[in-house]
């Protein structure tokens, strides 16, 4: 292996032969500092983001703290109780982020929200430092600099890399599957995609990931090998079958995603899963955009066709940009791949440049800081405001405390918002509740309670008790003072008693059928 070093700024731009040698099987002190240091940036940029607000962003990490502190107390596979009128019955029920909420176990020793927290830092700032990975072993140079970069290429991406749920670490996985794959290694795509399966039921990308390398391979170098889909696709059936919650799991997934793909419901589904609008999606990735666009620039300067690499980044770039304009969830995968397809495609150039004697030395690295700089400031500040904008911690903490204190254990909430669960679970494991994550999950279940529910909390219902009481199995509801219509028929029904109210929330004892309460 002939390696030559242009080393600037103490960054090595790397030159091999072996295109298969694992990155690490080089390194040296030097290389270890390096790590180390890119890690401990990330870890003080990403917790500059998460320590901004003593707020959890989104409303779903407080349900995965929570759950990951039940698992610990109670085994890695608890009786799930909370949602019986969903496909999360307790007969039924699969844990779809599995391997994530045992990684978070760790975090659950003293207080959930800051443990939420570290882990929301740390998580993404590993997937960061294996960006740089994956970029070392394609000898891209200045790979440090560019995984920087994924400090500054959206501030939506950063937002949601901040979030306690499994994004980040699903990247780590893709940018590991993209690494074996590239510097084919395919037999590590069998344990890596049983890994994904149980961590999360997006596992698909990595089938996107491997058959669009396969298909670049085939098109820039004339080789179709099926090695590394077989090697997938064996890890992920594998995952589904050897897996804790077989069959169950392979029916979640059908019902959770289908009608997601597929538009077959008209159920309002969380925001992440409707598109950006589109002036929305270049002030929050504007730099994503203008990198992916860099590179196309770049493919046509150079005077050599593309390579298997960049033919790969280049099509994953659009296939996740489509994606994007399909659902906003997008985000957490389109500006990372933009950023190593850019990469990519100027990592010939820069090579040239080196041995031409051009840009050798402060010039290049220069000027890739003057653009990282400002871009990872600008998105940095911007993640921090969209993160300060998350709803209190404390919401429902009061209602859930009263609950708790004074309503006979398993005892049904009826809730007026399918995604007021989170919370609810976070503070109160007490009581049982209607429905919660996703609202489809009470649909799929049983479509015409689904529709009373609707009907109910919107107020369509007079006297909504006896529903309440007959149908949901609810001895309580809860509801913010947001539901205007409701409160006024639960307010004008004799068999509702108002026992508690704050500044968040309301909760109503359901008296129907009257003989059967004190």
């Amino acid at each position: 292996m002939q390696i030559n070093p242009v080393k600037s700024w103490g960054i090595s731009l790397e030159v091999s032969e072996n295109r298969t040698a694992w990155p690490w099987a080089a390194w040296n002190w030097r290389t270890l500092v390096l790590a180390g240091g890119l890690l401990a940036v990330f870890v003080i940029l990403l917790a500059s983001i998460q320590f901004a607000t003593p707020h959890l962003a989104g409303n779903d990490g407080y349900y995965h703290i929570k759950i990951a502190q039940v698992m610990r107390q109670q085994g890695l596979v608890p009786d799930f109780d909370w949602l019986p009128l969903t496909i999360l019955n307790a007969e039924s029920f699969y844990d779809h982020h599995f391997l994530y909420h045992v990684l978070l176990i760790p975090f659950t020793f003293g207080d959930l929200r800051t443990g939420a927290k570290w882990a929301s830092v740390l998580f993404p700032a590993l997937t960061f430092l294996t960006g740089w990975v994956l970029l070392r072993g394609q000898r891209t140079p200045y790979a440090a600099l560019w995984s920087l970069g994924l400090m500054g290429v959206s501030s939506a991406f950063l937002y949601r890399m901040s979030m306690p749920r499994v994004q980040a670490l699903s990247l780590l996985v893709l940018f590991l599957a993209l690494h074996v794959t590239l510097t084919r290694r395919y037999r590590w795509l069998l344990p890596l995609s049983f890994l994904y399966v149980w961590l999360y039921d997006a596992f698909p990308l990595v089938l996107i990931v491997v058959g669009t390398y396969v298909g670049a391979l085939w098109l820039v170098e004339r080789k179709l090998t099926l090695r590394p889909l077989m090697y997938t696709a064996v890890g992920v059936v594998l995952g589904l079958v050897v897996n804790p919650y077989f069959p169950d799991n392979v029916i979640f997934i059908y019902h959770h995603l289908a009608p997601k793909l597929t538009d077959a419901t008209a159920t309002r589904v969380g925001n992440e899963w409707y598109p950006y609008k589109t002036w929305t999606l270049v002030e929050n990735s504007g730099w994503a955009l203008a990198a992916f666009l860099a590179g196309v620039f770049a493919l046509g300067w150079q005077e050599r066709r593309m390579n298997t690499t960049q033919a790969t980044l280049l099509g994953l770039a659009v296939l996740f940009g489509a994606m994007l304009f399909k659902s906003r969830r997008f985000v957490e995968y389109f500006p990372a791949f933009a950023l190593l397809f850019c990469a990519a495609a100027w990592s010939p150039l820069f090579q040239q440049w080196a041995k031409s004697r051009r840009w050798v030395g402060r010039e290049l690295p220069v000027l890739l800081t003057l653009i990282l700089i400002p871009a990872i400031w600008l998105n940095v500040q911007a993640a921090q405001d969209s993160l300060k904008q998350s709803k209190p911690y404390t919401l429902y903490a009061g209602a859930s405390a009263w609950l708790v204190e004074n309503t006979p254990a398993g005892s049904r909430v009826f809730q007026t918002d399918w995604d007021d669960f989170t919370r609810l679970f976070y503070y109160n494991t007490h009581n049982t509740y209607t429905l919660g994550l996703d609202p489809t999950y009470m649909q799929l279940y049983n479509p015409d309670l689904y529709d009373l529910w609707v009907d109910i909390t919107r107020g369509r219902v007079e006297a909504p008790s006896q529903a309440i009481a007959e149908q949901f199995g609810g001895e309580y509801v809860i509801t913010d003072l947001h539901h205007k219509s409701f409160l006024k028929k639960a307010r004008n029904d004799p068999h509702l008693s108002e026992v508690y109210q704050d500044d968040d929330a309301v909760i109503f004892r359901v008296m129907f059928p009257p003989d059967d309460q004190p």
